[in-house]
Formats: C-alpha cells, structure tokens, sequence
C-alpha cells in the first residue's frame, strides 16, 4: 500500500530485514518485505528512527516454566480490560509499570508493583507549570511564543548546566507535589529526584528510564487500592504465586514484567551486525558519570543526529520535542551531503561504551 502524508512517501505493511553498507560505493544495499514482497532499495545514507529503546528486556527467572499465569513483558500489555478480579504482579515501577498498574486498578484487578529500586515522581501539572510555563501554552500563545521558538529556547540551554539550573526546578516541584509524595513514602514507596537532585529532565537525557510523570496512579498507591513491595527481588515462581527474595509469596494471576528496554543501537546490531553497533558505541546519554551514563563527558547526546563512526549512518530518537527540532538539522545535513555542499563538523569522538546498552 502507498500512502502519501504531509507529502512525504510513506509505505505501510514494510519490513527492514537487512542493512549493508558498500565501502566503494558509499551506498547501502537494504533488503526489505513488502506487502509481502521482497524488495531491495539502495540509498546512500541510511537514517534509523526507531525511536530511543531497543528490544524489551525480559528477565529470565526460575520456575517461570511452572507459572500457569499469564507472564509478559509489559509491551505486550493488551489492556486492563483482560485482568477484571485478576491478581497482578507488576514488576518494576516506571512509567509502564504505573500506567499499567492504573489501568489494571481502574478495571477491578488487584494489583502489587515489585518497585526493585528507587523512581522519580512529578506530577503532570507540575511538570508543566515548573518546566514549560510560557512554553508550550496558552500563555506562550498570547506572547506570540511559537512551537519553534519554544523548542529553540527550551534546548538551548547547554548540558553541562542543566543539572545546577534544574535542581531549584525540583525543589518547587517538591513543593507542589508534597501531599502525595508524602502519601507515597508512608506506604513504602522509594523516592528519590535523581542522584543530584537535578530531575526528570536530567535523568531522560542521561539514562531515558527511572521515572513516573504521575496523571493519576500514584494516589491509587498512597490509598492503598494498589500495593507497592519497595526492595522486591524475585526469588522465583511457582504455579500460582511469586516467591520474594525475602520469603513473601503473592498470589498471582498474571505477572508483567514493565523491565524497560535495550539500548537504541540493538537495532545497529540486528538490521547490520554487531561489528557496526560496536563500532558505533553506546548511543543516548551525556556521559555524566551517573547510573546507567557512564563518562567520560560527552557535551552532548551519544550518537544523535550527527555524523557517526559508521559512515553514511544516521540515529534518530528522542521526544516530540526533540524529534520536531533535530529532524530538521539532520535533513539539513543530508540536503548538503547530496548536493556536494561541504559540511565541515568536529571530529567524529572515539567509541568509549562500545557495547551499547543502557547500564552497560
């Protein structure tokens, strides 16, 4: 099927099966299946926007053979609808994890989330008012603020000072949010506002996980109406319940592992082959010597939308920010390359994390 949209040539029901880069011919060959069909293209520059994760990581745990329940990971999540009286186990306690939680809630499961470490809560309403106020609203609107000069001004802050600029950001957003992160620490839940308090903003860009932007969930958990074991580590399962490390059993139903995903470059890995994704390196993240952003700094994003390792390779990922604004430089500097316009940049940065993986 061809579909046309915004002027753009787009094919729905496309497979990429295999990527090859021609030293050469700087050209690539990919094989794809279409409709059915295989076809093979030859572009000269090859751009992955698989957006920022890779593949689910789905932990293996003992006796998950004997479990008679249903077992997932949580990007196979069908709905809460499927779970009405149902006992869920929720591993994990991000984003997913409490979106999953909540929708489950709302349809008459019971629900228990194993929170194996510590997550950054902000309320939305919050989010909005500390972070993007006279950015992406109506104000910004009336102040002739548009979506473009929004973008500029919201990135064109340099990492390295994020961190110092942000962290009076979290002490309002603390403020705002007390009745229910307080609500959420008398019940055990584990809370922490990033390892220098610097936020959520500063853990996306370091590490993409380790947060909960909060639109209801977490007063189900501060009520009681979902359960959090802080600390849970699976011990194993048995044929209706998940043993814990510390010798609590809970009945379950089903258990939905919301144990996030792979690093972005996977998909290097998978379209091309491992020498590529090494040879590229780890992409994401500043280097900040924080958990799961190993140093040394970066200055900027890992990999992202610039000039690679791997000639003629280009990553796309990131928000609905990040994505509008950088999907324009990044075409830009593929209009330049094909019409022969010199486009001198900083030296492409030697490979530090060249196994790629978020924590790796």
């Amino acid at each position: 099927m061809y579909v046309k949209i915004m002027d753009i040539n787009y094919w729905t029901r496309t497979e990429v099966k295999t990527c090859r880069f021609y030293s050469t011919s700087h050209t690539w060959t990919v094989q794809v299946e279409r409709d059915g069909q295989p076809l093979t293209l030859k572009p000269t520059h090859l751009v992955f926007a698989t957006g920022l994760s890779g593949f689910p990581n789905m932990p293996s745990m003992k006796g998950q053979s004997d479990f008679k329940g249903q077992l997932f990971h949580s990007s196979k999540f069908p709905g809460g609808h499927e779970f009405v009286g149902k006992k869920a186990v929720i591993i994990g306690s991000n984003n997913s994890s409490h979106d999953i939680a909540k929708d489950c809630c709302d349809n008459g499961a019971d629900v228990t989330i194993l929170q194996r470490s510590s997550t950054h809560i902000v309320g939305s309403d919050t989010l909005q008012a500390t972070m993007f106020a006279g950015l992406y609203d109506e104000a910004a609107a009336k102040n002739g603020v548009d979506t473009n000069t929004a973008d500029l001004t919201f990135s064109g802050i340099p990492f390295k000072v994020l961190p110092d600029m942000h962290r009076g950001k979290v002490v309002d957003q603390k403020k705002r949010d007390e009745k229910i992160l307080t609500g959420l620490e008398k019940v055990g839940f584990m809370l922490d506002h990033g390892e220098d308090e610097s936020g959520l903003f500063c853990k996306y860009l370091r590490r993409g996980s380790g947060y909960y932007i909060d639109v209801g969930c977490c007063q189900l958990i501060a009520d009681g109406k979902i359960e959090v074991k802080p600390k849970a580590v699976v011990k194993q399962l048995h044929a209706g319940e998940v043993e814990l490390e510390d010798g609590t059993k809970l009945p379950a139903d089903v258990v939905i592992c919301a144990t996030g995903y792979g690093n972005m470059n996977e998909w290097i890995k998978a379209l091309i082959d491992e020498e590529t994704q090494k040879k590229v390196g780890k992409c994401w993240g500043l280097g900040s010597a924080t958990t799961k952003d190993p140093g040394p700094w970066e200055g900027g994003l890992r990999n992202m939308w610039k000039p690679l390792t791997q000639s003629n390779l280009w990553l796309h990922g990131g928000n609905l920010h990040q994505s509008r604004q950088h999907s324009l430089f990044l075409a830009l500097q593929l209009k330049a390359r094909m019409h022969d316009i010199p486009t001198p940049v900083y030296p492409v940065p030697f490979t530090h994390h060249s196994e790629g993986g978020y924590g790796k």
